[in-house]
């Protein structure tokens, strides 16, 4: 099947546009009851690997694109030739923002059972994933280093 660019534009735009109330909530109001009921549902993620199943289907609609990608082989210059392909990079994104919300959430719902402050460690994610992880992990191991003691015996 071929998706013609207008299409394409538009499922770009609206997977960018979907995912931005889930960060909204996650970053400004994280501890409401409206947060934890959206971000307690795999459904968001459910609708963009489907459009990511969409787009990766027919990104490949000749035998050379998948033939490239299986290709032990490939080497920057060939991968940086198949992303070329609006096609193929819309898919790409869409890869990033399905990953990159889940570990976002992932890093809420650490914060939420733990008292851990997440917002920093989000707003990265949101913008550099594997960065927004790492801030959290950082984040939660200096919490349980400092903080977490006086957290437990005031709990406790």
């Amino acid at each position: 099947m071929i998706v013609d660019a207008p299409l394409l534009d538009l499922l770009f735009s609206g997977a960018n546009l979907f995912v931005l109330p889930f960060w909204t909530l996650m970053v400004l109001v994280p501890n409401t009851k409206l947060t934890r009921t959206v971000m307690g549902s795999f459904l968001p993620f459910v609708a963009l690997a489907g459009l990511y199943l969409f787009l990766f289907v027919t990104s490949f609609s000749n035998v050379q694109g998948i033939e490239a990608l299986s290709d032990p082989n490939l080497s920057l210059s060939d991968l940086v030739a198949i992303f070329a392909q609006p096609h193929v990079t819309a898919t790409g994104w869409v890869h990033f923002l399905v990953f990159d919300l889940f570990v976002g959430r992932w890093i809420y719902w650490q914060g939420q059972e733990s008292g851990v402050f997440t917002r920093h460690s989000l707003a990265l994610c949101l913008f550099a994933g594997p960065l927004g992880l790492l801030s959290h992990l950082l984040t939660d191991a200096l919490w349980r280093r400092f903080a977490g003691s006086g957290v437990e015996e005031a709990v406790g």
